[in-house]
């Protein structure tokens, strides 16, 4: 962005000192950009795609985060292989439930956010400052939230720190709650909770708590319909992501179909109805 009186030099406002928060940045110059700040005219009414179900354990050394790919407006599919799932810098995720459009452009804001601060700094935040900042930024959109657009992430990461998994949950209100071991948010995450509790083993490796992902969320689409299952046809299977000491990645769909293919196999031959 350059001055319009054809300078070519950066206006003031980049120029001056200030915060190691983007957000904060942008709340000073340009707020018009935040998301928050976009509310709907007085009495409408906007009905809007909506993520659903998302699903994070911790496992021996790390902690992985799956999401299904459905969008939902109403009764209607309004997507059938939406990301839900992103990493947020290089050793956290966030996965997003909610007005999936609002979440995304949140998410976006995140990870600028975090990308502004390091570079700022010349460190990484802590694992628990960003999990707090993505609570800051959430009680920002409040107001949206009053009128419908809500935005409920989990935020999970690798804390350097402590070497171990840690997972975060919010409410709409911007409060930030540690979760130990599991947590799942969305339409679907009361079944995918059941399945967690039942399935779950601190013990666990990385290979055993992917399974127990994409096994959650298939028992959470076989009790919501706005949870999408593996998608065996269109070849649409969960987005995963994992973060150890080497960082966050995703798990690439070869690996995943294998797995989803070894649940509906021993379903069936167990006659899970």
């Amino acid at each position: 962005m350059t001055r319009g009186d054809g300078s070519g030099r950066l206006p003031s406002a980049y120029l001056v000192p200030g915060s190691s928060s983007f957000t904060e940045f942008l709340s000073a110059h340009d707020p018009g950009l935040l998301p928050s700040r976009r509310p709907l005219p007085a009495g409408a009414a906007l009905e809007a795609p909506h993520g659903t179900t998302i699903v994070t354990l911790t496992f021996d050394g790390g902690v992985v985060m799956a999401g299904d790919r459905r969008a939902t407006m109403g009764n209607i599919i309004a997507n059938r292989d939406m990301e839900k799932v992103f990493a947020t810098d290089e050793f956290s995720l966030v996965g997003i439930a909610g007005t999936a459009g609002l979440a995304i452009e949140l998410v976006r804001l995140f990870q600028v956010e975090l990308e502004h601060y390091e570079k700022i700094e010349g460190t990484l935040m802590s694992l628990e400052g960003k999990a707090n900042r993505l609570a800051s930024m959430i009680r920002g959109n409040l107001g949206m939230a009053m009128q419908g657009l809500s935005v409920v992430p989990v935020f999970a990461g690798f804390d350097l720190e402590e070497s171990r998994g840690r997972i975060f949950s919010y409410d709409v209100t911007g409060g930030c709650y540690e979760e130990h071991d599991h947590h799942s948010v969305g339409s679907g995450s009361l079944f995918a909770r059941g399945a967690l509790k039942k399935l779950y083993r601190r013990d666990l490796d990385a290979a055993g708590a992917l399974r127990v992902a994409v096994e959650a969320l298939y028992d959470a689409a076989d009790d919501d319909s706005a949870t999408g299952g593996p998608d065996v046809g269109r070849r649409i299977w969960p987005t995963v992501g994992l973060v150890d000491p080497e960082g966050a990645r995703f798990v690439p769909d070869d690996d995943i179909a294998p797995v989803v293919d070894t649940i509906i196999r021993e379903r069936s031959e167990g006659g899970a109805r």
